[in-house]
């Protein structure tokens, strides 16, 4: 992920940037990583400041995703074409998190959101479990979720979706880390019995 100086960032989030590096001096092989758990982590002063959509949003972007206003048709995916006012009339409706590098750290950017009614998560390689346990901050408005080539999620990750009392529409793909997804379906579709749930199986070697 290329990161860049992009105008509305905090500067408190580029000074915790500097003062982490003075005490933890990141080697190559780990400097993605330490980068991206930086970029994730919560301001909450800036949260104060901006509201819970605009800084979830500024999270979202950050990470290579990409959010949908209430009441507009378009992708917002560039940072740098974020509102640069009036934040309060911008809500979140929709998230696609596909191959981003959202991080569980960055997840308590969902409390206070509202009117988030999709969101994907697919192919995002530094998703765990505990990142999947703050869905429910936004099971009152959430009706469709994709959760896919996450290699990371297992079973345990799955158990926040019961709470998800709203869900329409639940599609997951390429979980290798969860184990007898039948069973997981029949007790998840027993949860959320309004819920229609699709799984694609993987292909085996031939097929």
């Amino acid at each position: 992920m290329n990161i860049v100086l992009q105008r509305g960032v905090s500067v408190s989030l580029f000074q915790s940037v500097y003062k982490t590096s003075e005490l933890y001096k990141p080697t190559n092989r780990n400097l993605w990583g330490w980068l991206n758990a930086i970029f994730n982590r919560v301001d909450n002063d800036r949260r104060k400041q901006v509201g819970p959509d605009r800084a979830c949003a500024e999270w979202l972007l950050r990470c290579g995703a990409s959010v949908k206003w209430q009441n507009f048709n378009h992708w917002v995916k560039d940072y740098n074409t974020l509102p640069g006012s009036n934040f309060k009339n911008y809500q979140i409706e929709e998230i696609d998190a596909s191959d981003s590098a959202v991080m569980a750290v960055g997840f308590p950017h969902l409390e206070g959101l509202k009117h988030v009614k999709r969101i994907t998560l697919h192919n995002c390689g530094y998703l765990d479990d505990s990142a999947l346990s703050y869905l429910p901050c936004v099971k009152d408005s959430l009706i469709y979720l994709q959760l896919s080539s996450c290699g990371d999620i297992s079973n345990q990750g799955l158990q926040p979706i019961q709470q998800l009392k709203n869900l329409k529409r639940l599609k997951m793909f390429d979980l290798p880390e969860v184990r007898n997804m039948p069973a997981v379906i029949d007790d998840l579709q027993k949860k959320l019995p309004e819920c229609t749930i699709e799984y694609i199986p993987e292909k085996k070697k031939g097929e």
